[in-house]
């Protein structure tokens, strides 16, 4: 069993900067690829980048790539989400999901696969607005 809670989100203007973090617990935490998700008002939850078990691996939508940021430390059970050069766009809520990354990239081909994923946190607001 793994628990995840997501953290770092709030207000931030055009351009700015969020570090997000995705806290989980469980021993078997380290076992499991990480991505995080995001759902905007009125919108499907999609994909936004998702990191192996040991880091090697990381994917991107590429709507995010070069400004957005995913990194893990297992020894604290955590992982983030660095976002940079942040757009009005990027307003939504942030949800981590822990599953195999197979599955987690999966999700940027059949977007509605997102619901098949094994451990969810309940998400943190992101907003950007001047």
């Amino acid at each position: 069993q793994v628990q995840l809670v997501e953290s770092g989100g709030g207000l931030v203007q055009p351009g700015g900067s969020l570090r997000l973090s995705c806290a989980a617990s469980g021993r078997s935490f380290a076992n499991y690829a990480v991505g995080w998700f995001r759902q905007a008002q009125g919108k499907e939850r999609e994909f936004v980048a998702a990191i192996s078990w040991s880091g090697s691996s990381t994917y991107y939508e590429d709507y995010v790539k070069e400004r957005f940021t995913i990194s893990r430390d297992n020894a604290k059970n955590t992982v983030y989400l660095q976002m940079n050069s942040l757009k009005p766009e990027d307003t939504a809520v942030y949800y981590c999901a822990a599953d195999s990354f197979v599955r987690l990239v999966h999700t940027t081909v059949v977007a509605s696969a997102w619901v098949e994923l094994e451990y969810w946190g309940k998400g943190t607001l992101v907003t950007v607005s001047s």
